[in-house]
């Protein structure tokens, strides 16, 4: 999982509150963190690899969004491995890690060890929160017209730079002036805590709003092709509602753990005592939260592919040949009978039925096929139905 105490407890006089919960059935919570690493990278690539009866098609270009969406799934597999390697080690070698309480220690290597898979594992989740951002930007200016690809250099110097920029900061503050004398008091925790926390709640906070508003552009877009809302247009809108929805509800159930872990962690420590008895349900809440967030963390990049791409089946076809991979934008393919669960593609049904008559209204397509989620039976009754897709 990924949690500011996996740095912390590489100092050697760390707090009382992450000596708790580090300390808790420590071989059980690596297990669950293994398990649950392990399961949700199988199926987060499984989600990615092409199918078995999808018909070949020559790749098209990827959109801005597409792009990123394929970067959240790679950090999360990145992470996932970090947390695979990590508890393994700690599970394989306690006496190897034991080396860490000892202050005096001439043995460097199990705090680097420490301090480096901790550092791997918050960068890449850190950067993931960042992409997460960039894409709900992104879909806000696809809409408006104001992206395209030329905008995923200013996204990756944006989210790489932030990401390595805060996670430094909060480690040299956290171990200044040395590891051996880190963790002396809150003034090295705390500003650990903010650049952790930092793009996680920016996301929980600022990805709502985008969100809200690209689907009330979305709205005015369809209004504007006809002058007239229909159902078709309604349902269409409601896909694209639906798809940002359920990438919220994955990321807060994955993340909400960790704000409330966090939370009453930092008020044990505020407490002379956390031993005490009137604070035991509060521990129990702490620990509790510590094992959910050992399960729920590395579970985000395959409950992300469900909410990206939907279930895209069991059936892998491993023949090598040139395809188009899931998350590819579908803004110049033909959407068949066996399409590949991803971005919906009307843009390439308008070939099929009268031409677009305005270059407006092929932006507008190309737009709302970028944010369109993948329902291949939905798909095919708007494209036959809907007078947005059929001409004027």
């Amino acid at each position: 999982m990924a949690s500011p105490r996996l740095e912390t407890y590489c100092c050697p006089n760390r707090d009382a509150a992450t000596q708790l919960v580090m300390n808790f059935q420590p071989e059980v919570f690596c297990g669950v963190c293994i398990g649950s690493a392990s399961i949700s990278l199988l199926l987060t690539i499984l989600q990615l690899l092409p199918k078995k009866g999808q018909s070949p098609r020559k790749m098209p270009k990827a959109s801005s969004s597409s792009t990123i969406l394929l970067l959240i799934s790679i950090c999360d597999i990145l992470g996932g491995l970090g947390m695979i390697f990590r508890s393994s080690v700690w599970l394989g070698f306690p006496g190897f890690i034991a080396n860490i309480s000892v202050s005096n220690g001439t043995d460097v290597w199990p705090s680097a060890f420490c301090v480096g898979s901790a550092m791997w594992i918050q960068l890449l989740y850190s950067a993931g929160f960042w992409w997460l951002f960039c894409y709900a930007v992104d879909s806000y200016l696809v809409v408006r017209r104001s992206a395209g690809l030329s905008t995923i250099v200013l996204y990756h110097m944006m989210t790489w730079g932030l990401a390595v920029m805060l996670c430094v900061e909060g480690i040299a503050l956290l171990y200044y002036p040395s590891l051996s004398s880190c963790e002396n008091g809150l003034e090295h925790a705390i500003p650990h805590y903010i650049t952790t926390y930092a793009p996680l709640l920016l996301v929980l906070v600022a990805n709502p709003i985008l969100f809200r508003r690209t689907v009330s552009a979305v709205a005015s877009l369809l209004k504007g092709r006809q002058g007239i809302y229909t159902e078709n247009e309604r349902r269409l809108g409601t896909e694209i509602q639906m798809r940002f929805f359920k990438i919220m509800l994955v990321f807060v159930i994955c993340w909400s753990p960790n704000v409330i872990n966090e939370t009453l962690l930092f008020y044990l420590e505020m407490q002379p005592d956390i031993n005490e008895m009137p604070l035991k349900n509060l521990r129990s809440a702490a620990l509790i939260t510590w094992i959910i967030m050992g399960v729920l963390n590395p579970m985000q990049g395959f409950l992300f592919t469900l909410a990206f791409y939907g279930w895209t089946g069991w059936r892998v076809d491993l023949k090598w040949r040139k395809r188009e991979i899931p998350w590819e934008s579908m803004s110049s393919s033909t959407v068949g009978e066996n399409a590949y669960p991803s971005p919906v593609n009307y843009q390439s049904n308008i070939h099929d039925s009268k031409k677009i008559s305005t270059t407006d209204s092929q932006q507008t397509d190309e737009a709302i096929s970028m944010l369109s989620e993948a329902n291949t039976s939905s798909d095919e009754r708007l494209t036959r139905s809907s007078p947005i897709y059929q001409g004027w």
